[in-house]
């Protein structure tokens, strides 16, 4: 089991930037896939981003990609999830997720079982 820690959300304009952290808590959280879910007022949780770093690799949402990009910084146990060009609809909470790394770029929630607190994205237009 891991611990996650989101942050890094906020308000921005429509076409602006921000960049979310997800720290990592345990010895073994190298071994770990971590992904990004997002979850807009009254919708269902969705896949956003996922690397899977035994096999470097990752996989984006079709409506981010070319915008978001998924990253991890080993030394500090870290990932991130910097967001370009952002949109309204981008409008959500963000969620960190992780699970042992199998190589493959897992998208089901169901498939995740360590999930941070959420942090909140606002793109005003």
């Amino acid at each position: 089991q891991v611990q996650l820690v989101e942050s890094g959300g906020g308000s921005v304009q429509a076409g602006g930037s921000l960049r979310l952290s997800c720290a990592g808590s345990g010895r073994t959280f190298s071994n770990y896939a971590t992904a990004w879910f997002r979850q807009a007022l009254g919708k269902e949780r969705d896949f956003v981003a996922v690397g899977s770093w035994s096999g470097g690799r990752t996989r984006y949402a079709d409506s981010v990609k070319g915008r978001f990009t998924i990253s991890r910084d080993t030394a500090n146990d870290t990932v991130y999830l910097q967001m370009n060009s952002l949109k309204p609809e981008d409008t959500a909470i963000y969620y960190c997720a992780a699970r042992w790394d199998s190589g493959h770029t897992l998208t089901e929630r169901y498939e995740y079982s360590n999930w941070g607190q959420g942090t909140q994205v606002t793109v005003s237009s």
